[in-house]
């Protein structure tokens, strides 16, 4: 295909977008997940979570086939065909995306300069790496990151920022010019063939990890705690709500607001039940704490992340127990190979998630912050990858 076959056309809304052609072209990349499918999105923007309202102004930038191409069948001609589209937003402030350029906002602003409106290729408020820049072919992925930065000159923004992509995404953005980052997320992986239960999971880690991740969960139980769970189309409404409750009000404990609501949990319920997993806390048969998981199993590989939590009582180790044992439970009864823990949190180590390097992409358009920048991400890089090593060492498996 040369460069000519295609049109770029930059849309104010997912909802302009077709949503069976963009999952389409999303189930061909490398690194698919749920929270890159149409309904998702489409959830986010229809519930007001992620609008201009809170700082979030969609220009999602698409490829289309060229109508005129010789290529085409008559068919093909009446229904233009996605090539390539990637989720961009405008940003007025950098909540809610877990890589933090916060020192580089200072930055501008001690010269004077804006760094507000930037741009993030992301999914609001979901640090799960994964197929960012959705492409029929690399080809068509490299032309549209061009087109990205195109409409970043066209909006005159300082900067553009890929954030939790894959190495395809990272590939390309670098063939652009982007500067990549790094930093460190904490995942759980199944060791083939598979843990034959948590028992089995539980002798493969060293004698001190194993015996403190047993008092933490007898401390659930003597507290007089019990767990049920509901998937998919199983999570009623009333269930909804009550890890609504549990959620609004661990964000307003440390003052502030959520940054999802009640409508796009509806929507999630109505659109991609399928996708979820609830974990309910109970006391003497009255619930007390809540945590949601998301889960896919696409055929490629069976995958879990930890997503949100909350808790009406505080109970000693509960966030523990409903967070990480009760998944990673589930996913070994399951046949799950991996559970992603989402962003930060040292403490995940000593509960058998492992360091894993997640990346990003920049650029930035004022060329001597570009090269500022740039220098900082060469300094960067050894401490993070020593702090990587670090962790490695402490790992809690047994050692050979």
């Amino acid at each position: 295909m040369s460069k000519t076959d295609y049109v770029i056309r930059v849309l104010d809304s997912p909802l302009q977008v077709d949503a069976a052609q963009w999952n389409r072209l999303l189930a061909q990349q490398a690194q698919p997940t749920p929270f890159m499918r149409h309904e998702y999105l489409a959830a986010l923007h229809e519930s007001g979570c992620a609008t201009p309202a809170t700082g979030w102004t969609p220009r999602f930038v698409t490829l289309w086939e060229d109508a005129a191409s010789p290529a085409l069948t008559d068919n093909e001609s009446r229904q233009a065909q996605l090539l390539a589209a990637c989720p961009l937003y405008l940003k007025e402030h950098s909540y809610g995306e877990y890589v933090f350029d916060w020192a580089w906002a200072n930055a501008y602003a001690e010269h004077g300069l804006a760094y507000y409106p930037k741009a993030v290729v992301a999914v609001p408020f979901t640090p799960v790496p994964g197929s960012r820049l959705l492409a029929r072919n690399a080809h068509t992925r490299e032309a549209l990151v061009q087109a990205v930065l195109k409409t970043c000159r066209t909006e005159h923004l300082s900067s553009l920022h890929l954030l939790f992509g894959s190495d395809d995404d990272l590939e390309a953005s670098q063939h652009a010019g982007l500067m990549r980052r790094h930093s460190v997320q904490f995942h759980w992986q199944n060791t083939r063939p598979g843990y034959a239960d948590f028992d089995a999971f539980l002798a493969s880690l060293n004698q001190e990890k194993r015996k403190k991740i047993r008092q933490e969960r007898r401390k659930v139980t003597d507290a007089g705690i019990s767990f049920r769970c509901s998937r998919g189309q199983d999570i009623t409404p009333q269930e909804w709500d009550f890890f609504y409750r549990c959620y609004e009000r661990t964000y307003l404990e440390h003052g502030n607001a959520p940054y999802l609501n009640r409508d796009f949990f509806a929507r999630m319920a109505s659109t991609l039940a399928e996708h979820w997993l609830l974990f309910i806390a109970e006391r003497g048969g009255r619930p007390m704490a809540a945590s949601l998981i998301g889960i896919s199993d696409d055929g490629k590989e069976k995958v879990a992340w930890g997503r949100y939590w909350g808790a009406l009582e505080r109970v000693d180790c509960l966030h523990f127990e409903a967070c990480y044992y009760r998944p990673l439970q589930w996913c070994i009864d399951q046949g799950y190979q991996r559970f992603e823990g989402g962003a930060q949190g040292e403490h995940k180590l000593a509960r058998a998630l492992l360091p894993v390097k997640t990346s990003s992409a920049h650029w930035l358009d004022h060329p001597a912050f570009a090269d500022a920048v740039e220098r900082f991400l060469a300094r960067e890089w050894p401490g993070v990858e020593s702090y990587l090593s670090d962790l490695v060492r402490r790992s809690p498996f047994k050692q050979d």
